[in-house]
């Protein structure tokens, strides 16, 4: 219950310090920025534990897309999940690049093990985020598909949708927001 409660005061202190930040105070908004590390390093750490040198690169990494895509935040939401998503695709980003250079330095008689099963769990986890696609509205999906998958601007994913430009930026962070939390509810059933 404790735990639960801090977690609200440090969402709100962070959400108002940004909001000040973007309205050009910018004490606050080096005050989240500084804040915001310590809770990246936080959320990064648990989950490069196998990786622990990767975590200071990645918060910075992060901390510089939340600078670049601020403009991007609604007050209206909550600002963890637009910041853990950023984070994530920071996250996934890494893990690409290293698994692109392991593949690059594994020895060539492992070559065809590893590519079958690199193979298998690409094609598997295309399917399961498929799947996860699938189950939101199109308003949700479209936006996602075309700008995070398929990599389109923002104009070009709401000419090819036929909706806003603004439309599709909501449209990805609820999206991403609504994947979030389904990843973590079938996480929580896995376990």
């Amino acid at each position: 219950m404790e735990e639960a409660s801090q977690g609200r005061r440090t969402e709100e202190r962070l959400r108002q310090l940004l909001i000040r930040g973007l309205a050009g105070d910018a004490h606050a908004y080096r005050a989240f920025l500084q804040d915001l590390s310590g809770h990246l390093r936080a959320f990064l750490r648990k989950r490069l534990a196998r990786l622990p040198n990767e975590v200071e690169d990645l918060v910075q990494e992060s901390l510089l897309a939340i600078h670049n895509q601020r403009h991007t935040y609604d007050p209206g939401q909550p600002l963890t999940s637009w910041v853990h998503a950023i984070a994530k695709y920071k996250l996934v980003d890494l893990l690409r690049r290293r698994a692109r250079g392991d593949l690059l330095t594994d020895p060539l008689d492992d070559a065809d093990d590893l590519a079958s099963s690199a193979d298998s769990e690409a094609a598997e986890a295309r399917r399961d985020l498929g799947k996860l696609l699938a189950r939101l509205p199109d308003r949700h999906r479209l936006p996602i598909v075309y700008t995070k998958l398929e990599g389109l601007s923002v104009a070009d994913a709401a000419r090819r949708a036929g909706m806003s430009e603004s439309a599709v930026k909501v449209g990805v962070h609820r999206g991403l927001k609504v994947l979030a939390g389904m990843v973590r509810s079938e996480a929580m059933d896995e376990d």
